[in-house]
């Protein structure tokens, strides 16, 4: 099989709403936006796109929505895991039957899992499609990171088992699961302000939620680090450093989403439990936007 190349940023898009419904054409508006900006991908139903509160109708809807949009421009790495093995595999299905490149699949949550558990989660949603998959591993939300181990033996046992997510905050793993897995197989950020550290370490890219505003800028960063001009990609770390930091001032996507709504790109609508941001922070958010020049 070949394997495809997640090296670059991908955005991980923000679901639209226009009150309680999903706002289709300013998904549809976002994705070419990101396009046109060059961005390497996009990643439709996942954290970012408050997946947790959609239907699985929505959730459907949105991966059909941004294959389409993006018409084979740039990938689209649909998000598809859960804590339930059974609709892990019912979700990746039906993404690739949408036409998605990859899945993106998060660590079960809550039910905490033992290691020997997460394998075989993984490895019976592998079995059960051919796209690639992305492990994400975000024990910040998971409560379980994905360990090592685990990924080197999914790495050597599920050929379609490509790539991982890495959004635990440290880069001494991202060195462990570098030393631990092939070099084929690929490492990227899951948090823009550790985007330079980590491929320094030996990722290839970023999932990104900062690309949502600033897609060009943050694909620049990733692209001079990959051409070997360190200086340069540390001149756009330094500059949006302050934006990567505050668009996590509130539990995301609560401030990407006011950040769009204040250029225009979409209504700041989320969806309970998440709720707008609280007006102190929020102008805390609006002064790096214009310090940054995103305003």
């Amino acid at each position: 099989m070949q394997t495809l190349s997640f090296a670059g940023a991908h955005t991980a898009l923000v679901t639209p709403f226009k009150g309680d419904s999903i706002d289709e054409t300013a998904l549809t508006s976002l994705i070419e936006s990101q396009v046109a900006a060059g961005i390497s991908g996009i990643i439709p139903v996942g954290t970012t796109g408050e997946s947790p509160t959609l239907s699985h109708e929505e959730h459907r809807r949105v991966i059909e929505i941004s294959v389409k949009a993006a018409a084979k421009r740039v990938l689209v790495i649909a998000g598809t895991g859960s804590n339930a093995t059974s609709e892990a595999v019912e979700l990746t299905i039906e993404a690739e039957k949408l036409g998605a490149d990859a899945a993106l699949l998060v660590a079960p949550y809550y039910n905490k899992p033992s290691a020997e558990g997460l394998y075989r989660h993984f490895r019976k949603v592998a079995e059960a499609v051919s796209i690639p998959i992305v492990l994400y591993s975000i024990p910040g939300r998971c409560g379980i990171e994905i360990p090592v181990s685990v990924v080197a033996r999914l790495a050597a046992d599920c050929p379609n088992i490509t790539a991982i997510k890495e959004a635990g905050g440290s880069v001494e793993r991202v060195n462990q699961l570098r030393t631990a897995l092939p070099a084929s197989f690929q490492i990227l950020s899951g948090d823009d302000s550790l985007t330079l550290p980590f491929m320094a370490s030996g990722a290839v890219g970023v999932i990104s939620v900062a690309s949502n505003i600033i897609p060009a800028e943050v694909q620049s960063l990733v692209q001079n680090f990959l051409k070997g001009d360190l200086a340069k990609a540390q001149e756009i770390h330094a500059r949006y450093y302050p934006l990567f930091r505050d668009l996590f001032i509130e539990p995301n996507p609560v401030p990407i989403k006011a950040a769009l709504a204040e250029k225009g790109l979409c209504a700041h609508d989320v969806r309970l439990p998440l709720c707008e941001m609280d007006q102190s922070t929020k102008e805390t958010l609006l002064k790096t936007l214009k310090s940054t020049g995103v305003l």
